[in-house]
Parts: C-alpha cells; structure tokens; sequence
C-alpha cells in the first residue's frame, strides 16, 4: 500500500501523527540551544615555553626549533607557527579539520616529552593548550562611581567575579583597571649606604618579623593545647617602627631608611566606561557552552548583584555578544515569516481558493515543527547558519504540496470523487515529487564530507535544508492528500459568488493564466519546429552572461554590520602611561561627536589576546566604540568608521588604526583580511622587504591600516655584569640581577592583614632613587661574606635596545604584512597588491606568499568546487534512478547551465560579490532547478506510456504542468525575496545566497519551459537512431528499411 493511500484511508491515524509531531517539535524547539554560528573547533594547539633570561635568538634555536622539529612529525598537522621572544616561545600547530583535537593534544604532549631532557638547564616545563577563538569574552562590563577605585576593584574582584565564575558554562571572569592597594617600603639608598644595609637584608627581616606559625601542642591538665607563634603586623606604625640592626651593630629603625606608606600598586592600565574611571569585567564562556543561555543567567545574577550595591555605584555593559545574536536571529525569523507569507499569497493567486491554499500552507509550519526535531537529536543549535537553512528552505517546502494538490485538484475537476481524487492524484505525482526532493537533498550530501572552515559554518545549514525537504515531502504525500479528501473544493465558474467582490480580481488573474498557457502552448510549438534557433539563442546567452563575471567581484564571507568598531592605538615604544592616556583622551573627544557612537569602553594599557585574556604595555590602548542600533542610524557600520579613520588621522604622535569589529572574523581568530608572508632567514633583509611590500599594498586602492609584524625594541638600560668582578665578591649575574629588579620593580617582602584583607609589602629603592642613575649605579648588593658591594664595582649600565619578536612558519622565519580592505572585494585587492609585489626582487631563498581571507577564500572554493562537482553527479544518479535510465536525466540536466545567467546577472545588478554564502546558493540551485525539469518530463513520459505520440505529448504536458511550475518556482523566489533585501543585523550573511537562487531559479524557470521540450526531442531522436543502429547490428539487417522517428513539426 502506498503511504499516501494510508494516508486517505486512515485520517485520524494521520491527525495523531501530526499531533505528536507538534509535540515533539515544541520539546525540541525549547532545548535547542541559541549561539551565533555553529560550534567550530578550530585544529590548534599550542605549546608555550618560559626560557628566563635567554634572548630571542637563542631562545629560537634551543627551545623554538626543537619543538619545531618534534611536532612536526605528528600525523594531519597542517602548519606550524611560532613566535619566540625574549625568554619566551609560543608553537602553534595547525591540524587538518576534521582532527580529534583531544588526541591530538594527548600526541604533542607525548613528542614534547621525548625533548624535554634536551631543553637547556632553566627552561620551564612546556604547556600545551587548545587554542579556542570561541573563548573571546562574550560580556563586558564597566562599572563605576564615586567612590574610589580601589573599593570599585575590591567589590569587583570579591562580589562579582567569585559569584559570576560559580555560573555553568562561564569559564573565566578578568577584572582590569582599577587600583589595588598596597603598603610601600621607598628605601633611602644614600641612608642604607650609610648603615651598611642592603635591600636583601631589609627584605628578610621584613619577612621573619612577619609570621603566623603553628609550634605544635602541648598538654595541660589532660587537656590538649595548640601552640602557636603570633608575629604579625598589625599596623603602619608598627612596619615602621621596625628594628633594625646596622653594620655598627647599633640598632635602627625602618623608619630611618625608608618611607613606609599605605599607597597603590604601581597603575599599568587605566580602564574607562563613557569617559568615567571604570572597573572593567570581562567574562568568557567555555567553549560549548550556550552564548544567549549564559549571558541570560549572567544578567539575571548581575541584577542580583547590583540591587545589593549602592545607588550611586554604576554597571553599564560596554559588550554584550547575545544582543547581536539575538537581533540577527529575529531578522532570519522576521525573513522567513515574511517569506512564507508572500509564498502562501502566490499560492492563493494561483489557485483562488482559500481551502487549497490552507492545504498547502499547513506544510510550512508542519515541516518546519518537524524540522525541530531532527535538529535537535542532530545536535545542531538555533543558529544564523540553521535558521538561513530554514527561511531558504521555505519556499520549497511547499514545492511538493502544490504538485500534488493541483494534480488531485486536475482530477477533481475532472469529475473524480474526493477520495479516488486524492488517492489518483497523489500517486500520479509521488514519483516525481520524491525524485524532485531526493535531488534536492543530494546536493547537500556533499557539504557534510568535505572539510574545512566553509564546511564546519555550512554543515548545518546543509543539514537542516534537507531535513525540512525531507518533512516536507512526507508532508505532501501523507496530510495533504488526506486534507484533499475531506475538505478540497472545486469553485464553479457559473456560480454568480464568483463574479463578486475579491473573487472578480481573482477570476481575472486566472484569465491571465489561462491566456499565459495559450501563448506558452504556441511558443512551444514554435520553438519545437525552431529547435537549432532556440538552441544558439540559450547558447549566446549564456556565453554573454560568462562575459560580465569580470564586473563581479569575489571575497571570503560577507561583512556584517555588528555596530562594534575598535580603535587600537599605539605610541612609540617605552611612552609612559600617562602620556598614552592622554592620546586616548583625545580620541575619545573625537568619538563623542560622532553622533551614531552609544558607548566607548577604553582601556589604556592593555594588549587583548586570541584568548581573551589581557596583557599590560604602557604604549597601547584599546577603545570599543558601540552604535546605536541598525534602525536608529542611516549610515553603516563601515562608513562610520571611515569617518573616525578620517579624523583621526589629523592627530599627531600616534599609530591609530580604526577596524569594524566582523562577528565571523572573530570566530576564526581574527585573520587580517590582508595577510602577506615574506619568508626566508635573515631578518634584516626580511625587514626591508616587508617594508617594500607595504609600500606596494598601501597603493593600491581600498587598502586601509598596512602595516607589518615587525616588532621594534623597546629603549632600555642594559646592566652589563663583569662575571670576573662579580666572583671576586662571590657575586653571581643572578644575585646581582635580582637586587636591581628589586630595587626597581620592587620586591613583595610579605603581606600586612587587615580587615580579612591580605596587602602586599612591596620593598624598593624611592621613586628619585630609580629614575637616577647614579643612584642606581650605586645600589649596595650584599656579598655572600657580608660586605657591602656597590653596583658599579661588579657591573655598568648601558643605554640599548630592548629585543624584537621572531617569527616563522613551517620552521622558517616570517615576517608579515597585515592590513584591512574598506570598499572593494578581496579578490580584486589581493591581485592588484600581487601584481605589483611582482616588481620586488627577491634575493635567493625568500618568497612571498598570500595568506588572509584570501588564502582562506581559495580554500573554501576549492572544497565547494569540489562538492558541487559531487552534488551534480548525484543529481544524475538519484535521477537515473527514478527514471531507470541514462539519457532523460542528462536532458533534464540541461536546467542547469540556464541558471548560471541568472545567478551572474543577479550579483550583477544587485553589486553583491561572489563569495562563500552565494557558492552555497549556487550548490543549492543545482538540486533546486532540476525540479521543474522533472515535473515536465515526468509527465511527458506518463502520456506517452499512455499511447500518446512524443509531439502531442510535450504539448499536451506543457501547458499542464506550467500553473504548478510556476506556482513552484514563484513561492521559492518570493519566499527568499525578503532575505535577499539583506536588511536588518546579520541579513548580510544570507543576501547573497539568496540572490544567487532567486536570480538562477527566475531566469531557468522561464528557459526551462522552453529549452527543455527541445533537447528532450533532440535526445530522443538521438536515442532512436542509436537504438536502430544496434538493432541492425544485432540482426545483421544490413541496408534493411529503418523505423522513421516522429515528426516535431
């Protein structure tokens, strides 16, 4: 028994199902989790090494290379990265997607093993971790206030973070700015001289006069005590008052050494929410952990928190990552509701009858519940990509409804009776329906087993496409017949009701069809006696189209309008914080008067890392600018920040670079759209060519902030140890080192408690002492015999250059130009930059290589190509399959190349580039526009097992099948229309896709109708002669007479 038999048969077994559906599908719905894009586990690792007091180079060639060398041997790894500094060496190892990365983590923690005995003396142990770009902060906050920012800190650090990490899912809470408090030890070195003190000897009574110890327990009267030795500080005063004991071996007092106060850490980073002294929280997730999930709990435990703090205490967020999430989301779904709507109006104008059309529309929301459920035992979240998937897919999930309803419509009106009418009906059109779907979801198949980045965004998109086709289908071949059968009516023309109101403009458009079919049926005719015409005509067509791709540009993933821009500044190295504030303070004056800014969240000193965490420098600061909503502002997110670049660039003394913040980008760990590697050994000539090489990119127009990873020295006072002097003192370079860094850095002697709060004691040399140098050269270091030494006896003090960073790439040196493109597609800047770099000569052993989004971009079409090859010839098998052979597949295919006219000429008109959405839209098109071409023939060789000849049956079939082909063809386009506008947060990602179906699915439907009639008789006579020809062969008829192929007029 066929299923939709069953289905006519037993309609309350099929309102069950349906029920249980709906169910089910709500469960779902409300546990799927929400994020932005799917999970993407990026292949990467990363092993990094602390080698103290080593410099680049050697660091590089003892600890770098032989990490190198070792995880190079690991199966899948794809690249290796490194990046050596002074004292430290960070690999990175790129895997091939697809990788287990905790086995391949388990794999390099073993290799490195195998070296560690070979590491030099001092190294320490290597770490390896998975480098997750999803771990970017997802929330951050500014809080602020009048009271001081010390308390601001200590409320931030004890309420918030302790609270907010106790949250599942949340992985790591960083607080920044602020002031932490602490009691500073400022010695005299003139005074200490003077006693015969040294900073280690005031540092070591500092720390055993200080001291909360168990002495073990005694008895008492059969009683058991504990002992214990109490010597803390218990105030400033008593620090102060400190003993003592000169080298005279009179007894002194701190106090008469050194200033002792109740002050700050020293500020290395400055924090601002709007203009006010902020605290900065930032707080990141764990990376599979549910973004719009956590944040929500984030904010509710945040409320909580805030309602216990003051009135006059501030909690302003400066980013919130869920709020785009959310926005993009509700855009897809406004999409998708607006496009199910105009499909169910396209269905109602073609078949004018309110009960067809409630028909066919319960398919919409049906597929979709059960769509829901697959995805939910899939695994796959409510995401932009999977939620593109379902508003694309909505017009073709009615595709299968109207062939069936208006087959079984065809039979009613023909005089069948409900039942035999739904049971005919839909077994006339299940074949083709199920061959038109099983096409459809065959060009998917191949997204999910290629691999890389374009695969990892896309395999849900590709996933829930064909499972909402899927439910479709069994939608069209099980509820809408049983709806056929009890509620289909068939409207009588004579009735007077038709000819009133509404029902008259409808009866006027269905003149309109009627009139279109008699025109199409003497077109037919006419292209079938012109099949050589028609032929040459769809042939410079399509030639003519090829011609415009030139004018269609091409880039990796279309950028979004995420109303965040960074503003990164940089000053010459070793400027001091507070000339860098200052910089900053400019530039926030600037950004207040651009009237579409809503907050500004700076930090000045602060360096932010692919993993979320934070660094301190003196010389940087980074802003985060925030618009005001998409709606609430005319200009983009790009042309506000050309606007800032622009006003910007008047400001003297600082390197300012201004970038849109792309929600993509930062999932793939911030690769620059210009990236460009020059390679070879030494890093001079690697310098100036990387010089060379910006110069070339800088000119070539819609460049924007080139610049290299060359990194300069910060300036600095080298301490030149004499090794010969020092062991005459019995002195080493370490002791020696560790007394300056003490003297100037300072030294945490041991804590001071107070109010259940631990306070370092830090001990250094005054403030006048450490910017002086001849105080500095001075500095008493204690000799092991206990003499004092000065610094100047055992080592002198240099002016110099602090070390640069090394990089390489597959174990050679790299440096890199990076820059971003404002206005022009990737593809066309990356070949003018390539086409200009040609002019630089290259000395043996250096290259150049271009990397970025367009490396990234290549690939991407490389894999695609490829699963659009795959997804092609699947089309033909699934087709052979149904038709049980091999040439009305192949004719059916002709559909294809007449959507490539259409798919160019809609980038063209509508300026969109070619990128990785609208080669997924292409891919989609291969299954889509096959359908129609299935109807027809389908239909062609039904009549004509029917007795019918070929030329009658062409013309008897075309006109029939032309309402639903077109009723098909037109719920897709419009259903897809309001996505292809591309407005609202996030729509950018799927305008392109959109565009490519409805530009390829508008123009093969209309050359469909036509081209296909004639290559199917045009085949068909070829088959004939083929089959006539082995016949003869077979029966050695020789010069027999030969059967005569019909006429096509």
């Amino acid at each position: 028994m066929k299923i939709s038999d069953f289905a006519v048969k037993r309609p309350v077994g099929i309102l069950m199902l349906v029920g249980i559906v709906i169910v089910l599908g709500a469960v779902s719905l409300s546990k799927l989790p929400v994020d932005l894009y799917p999970e993407m586990k990026f292949p990467m690792a990363g092993i990094i090494v602390s080698y103290p007091g080593a410099g680049p180079e050697e660091t590089e060639s003892q600890v770098t290379q032989p990490i190198e060398e070792i995880v190079g041997t690991i199966g899948d790894v794809k690249n290796i990265y490194s990046s050596t500094q002074a004292g430290t060496s960070m690999v990175l190892v790129e895997f091939n997607w697809g990788k287990d990365m905790d086995f391949a983590g388990l794999e390099i923690r073993e290799k490195v093993d195998l070296i560690k005995g070979y590491l030099p003396d001092g190294v320490d142990t290597p770490t390896v971790v998975k480098m997750d770009p999803s771990m970017m902060p997802i929330v951050q906050i500014g809080m602020s206030g009048p009271k001081d920012l010390v308390e601001l800190k200590t409320i931030a650090e004890e309420e918030f973070k302790s609270t907010l990490e106790r949250i599942p899912g949340v992985a790591s809470v960083t607080i920044t700015g602020g002031l932490t408090r602490e009691v500073q030890v400022q010695l005299d070195p003139i005074k200490l001289q003077n006693y015969g003190l040294s900073l280690a000897q005031v540092t070591q009574v500092l720390r055993s006069d200080n001291f909360n110890q168990s002495a073990g327990e005694v008895t008492d009267a059969q009683k058991k005590l504990f002992v214990r030795s109490l010597a803390e500080f218990e105030s400033i005063e008593e620090i102060r008052n400190l003993p003592l004991i000169s080298m005279a071996g009179s007894t002194i007092y701190l106090r008469d050494v050194a200033e002792v106060t109740d002050g700050f850490k020293d500020q290395t980073q400055l924090t601002r929410m709007n203009g006010k002294p902020s605290i900065g929280i930032h707080i990141q997730k764990q990376s599979d952990a549910n973004t719009v999930e956590i944040v929500d709990k984030l904010k509710q435990e945040i409320d909580q928190l805030r309602s216990r703090l003051p009135q006059d205490i501030e909690i302003e967020y400066s980013f919130d990552q869920s709020q785009f999430i959310n926005q993009s989301i509700s855009t897809v779904q406004r999409s998708a509701v607006e496009g199910a709507v105009l499909a169910v109006l396209v269905i109602f104008l073609f078949l004018r009858n309110i009960r067809s059309t409630f028909i066919i529309s319960v398919a919409i929301p049906l597929s979709i519940i059960s769509t829901f459920i697959l995805m939910y035992f899939a695994g796959i979240t409510f995401n932009l990509v999977s939620m593109g998937g379902l508003a694309l897919g909505i017009g073709r999930m009615v595709d299968d409804s109207i062939v069936v309803l208006e087959c079984i419509y065809r039979y009613r009106k023909d005089g069948y009776s409900l039942y035999e009418a739904a049971r005919l009906g839909a077994s006339e059109v299940g074949n083709a329906v199920m061959a038109s779907t099983f096409t459809t979801m065959a060009v998917f198949l191949p997204i999910v087993f290629i691999e890389g980045l374009s695969a990892e965004i896309f395999r849900d998109l590709a996933l829930t496409v064909s499972f909402a086709i899927f439910s479709s289908l069994l939608v069209a071949l099980t509820l809408v017949p049983m709806l056929s059968s009890k509620m289909l009516t068939v409207d009588d023309p004579a009735d007077p009701r038709q000819q009133r109101g509404y029902r008259r403009l409808l009866n006027r458009w269905g003149e309109l069809i009627d009139y279109l079919n008699t025109v199409y049926l003497r077109v037919l005719k006419w292209a079938l006696g012109h099949r050589k015409t028609i032929i040459l005509g769809i042939t410079v067509m399509l030639v003519g189209s090829l011609a415009l791709i030139p004018l269609i540009g091409a880039e990796f993933f279309p950028s979004m309008d995420s109303g965040e821009i960074a503003v990164s500044i940089e000053l010459d190295k070793g400027t001091v914080l507070a000339q860098t504030d200052q910089v900053a303070g400019q530039v926030e004056a600037v950004l207040n008067q651009i009237p579409e800014v809503d907050g500004v969240f700076t930090s000045v000193g602060s360096i932010g890392t692919m993993m979320g965490q934070f660094g301190t420098q003196t010389d940087t600061a980074q802003i985060r600018v925030t618009l005001v909503p998409l709606a609430e502002r005319k200009r983009s997110v790009s042309e506000v920040a050309d606007d800032i670049r622009d006003q910007l660039s008047r400001l003297p003394r600082a390197n300012i670079e201004v970038s849109v913040s792309d929600p993509m980008m930062h999932g793939m760990g911030g690769i620059s759209p210009i990236s460009i590697a020059i390679k070879g050994d030494d890093l001079d000539i690697l310098k100036e060519l990387a010089e060379k090489v910006a110069a070339e990119a800088r000119q070539v127009a819609g460049t924007r902030e080139i610049d290299t990873t060359v990194s300069t020295g910060s300036p600095e006072v080298q301490v030149l140890v004499d090794r010969q002097k020092a062991a005459v003192y019995g002195l080493s370079a370490l002791q020696i080192s560790s007394t300056v860094k003490t003297a100037i850095d300072g030294q945490v002697a041991t804590r001071y408690r107070k109010n259940n709060q631990e306070i370092d004691i830090r001990v250094r040399l005054r403030p006048e002492s450490r910017t002086n140098l001849s105080d500095l050269e001075n500095l008493v270091i204690q000799s092991p015999s206990g003499a004092p030494v000065m610094l100047k006896q055992v080592a002198r003090l240099s002016y110099g250059v602090g070390p640069t960073t090394i990089e390489r790439e597959n174990q050679v040196r790299v440096v890199t130009v990076v820059g971003d493109i404002v206005g022009r597609d990737l593809k066309s800047v990356n070949d003018d930059i390539e086409s200009r770099c040609r002019n630089i000569g290259l000395p043996p052993g250096y290259t150049i290589e271009f990397g970025g989004y367009n490396k990234e971009m290549i690939d991407a079409f490389q894999n695609l190509t490829y699963a659009l090859a795959l997804a092609i010839l699947l089309v033909y098998m699934v087709m052979a399959v149904q038709y049980e052979s091999f040439l009305y597949p192949f004719v059916i295919m002709f559909t294809m190349p007449t959507s490539i006219i259409g798919v160019i000429l809609g980038l063209v008109l509508t300026g969109k580039t070619f990128c990785v959405p609208a080669f997924i839209g292409l891919i989609m098109l291969a299954g889509i526009v096959v359908s129609n071409g299935i109807v027809l023939v389908d239909y062609i060789n039904t009549l004509r097992g029917r007795g019918m000849e070929r030329k009658e049956a062409i013309l008897t079939a075309g006109p029939v099948r032309l309402r639903p082909i077109l009723m098909t063809a037109m719920a897709t386009i419009l259903a897809m229309f309001p996505l292809a506008l591309g407005i609202g947060e996030g729509a950018e990602a799927q305008a392109p896709m959109a565009i490519v179906v409805i530009g390829g699915m508008t123009v093969s439907t209309i050359l469909t109708l036509v081209l296909l009639p004639v290559v199917y008789t045009l085949f068909d006579d070829l088959g004939s002669r083929v089959k006539n020809r082995l016949r003869r062969r077979l029966t050695g008829a020789g010069t027999g007479a030969q059967p005569q192929s019909e006429s096509v007029g």
